[in-house]
């Protein structure tokens, strides 16, 4: 018993010695490179702003839509309202009704209040009676 353990122990020894990279000076370099995600500058707002406005003006298909308004919302701050207005008309372009009403009830749910809510249907009202576009509460009632 004790010689079958003391061979596998053997086995497992050769067999991680053949695993383990030996250290080099290239990987030695490397380890003084620290990668941080606070490494790219800030954005002001309004450079936010443009950036996500002239992306959803430019979205081709439904899946570059979603993803943009799933990048544009993972962000710590309400959508400013012409980014709204270039999503809702990219969804309209795109014939994607159900997306248009998501996207209003994505800016419900990162506003701090329902007054700031109902100020950004109010600034929407004139693009969304042209697109023809409805909240959830209107399609539903409240819930």
């Amino acid at each position: 018993m004790n010689r079958l353990f003391s061979s596998a122990a053997r086995a497992v020894s050769l067999s991680s010695r053949a695993i383990r990279a030996p250290a080099t000076t290239s990987r030695l370099a490397v380890a003084g490179v620290r990668f941080s995600s606070n490494d790219h500058g800030s954005e002001s707002f309004a450079d936010f702003s443009k950036r996500y406005t002239a992306f959803f003006e430019n979205a081709e298909d439904l899946f570059e839509l979603q993803r943009g308004l799933n990048n544009c919302f993972a962000y710590d701050l309400v959508p400013g309202v012409d980014v709204i207005e270039a999503a809702l008309k990219a969804s309209r372009r795109l014939d994607t009704y159900s997306t248009a009403v998501r996207i209003l009830e994505g800016v419900r749910e990162k506003v701090e209040n329902p007054k700031q809510y109902e100020a950004y249907l109010q600034e929407l009202k004139p693009i969304r009676e042209e697109l023809g576009i409805s909240t959830k509460e209107e399609l539903y009632g409240e819930q």
